[in-house]
């Protein structure tokens, strides 16, 4: 599974004003529930504060990946946002975070939900694609740019 499956243009947003990690988690609760029905941003946002709680999913370099496990999905998906300033995340280099990728991912998928992480996290370490996810101006582009990745 690659990023292309699991993200849409509509979950995709840029310069959010965010001023805490619960507000940042909440917004991405939201975008990711818009478009699937047997989601609820209270669900997502749940499965999210229940992995944060186990350590913070901040990577560095400004980047976290947020995820969680939601019983009720039928099919992994990802939101991606990027906040107008960089905000503490408890990331592991203890500075501030300005992209997220949340995934999401069936209860049972394992296996799925390892690959996928580890799929992000090597696409993140990519320090042109951080560059330009920080610059372009338009959801459309990030997103374009995320897919063919």
């Amino acid at each position: 599974m690659q990023i292309l499956d699991i993200l849409s243009i509509e979950r995709v947003a840029i310069d959010i004003k965010a001023a805490s990690k619960k507000a940042v988690l909440e917004e991405l609760a939201r975008l990711v529930s818009r478009e699937i029905p047997e989601l609820t941003p209270a669900q997502a946002f749940d499965g999210l504060v229940s992995r944060e709680r186990l350590g913070s999913t901040g990577l560095g370099n400004g980047i976290a990946i947020p995820h969680g496990r939601i019983k009720h999905l039928s099919t992994a998906t990802g939101a991606f946002l990027r906040t107008e300033s960089g905000l503490d995340f408890d990331a592991v280099d203890g500075k501030p975070v300005d992209l997220f990728f949340a995934l999401f991912v069936p209860q049972e998928a394992t296996d799925e939900h390892l690959a996928m992480l580890a799929s992000l996290a090597e696409a993140f370490s990519n320090e042109d694609l951080v560059a330009k996810l920080r610059t372009l101006t338009t959801t459309q582009q990030i997103h374009s740019l995320l897919v063919n990745s």
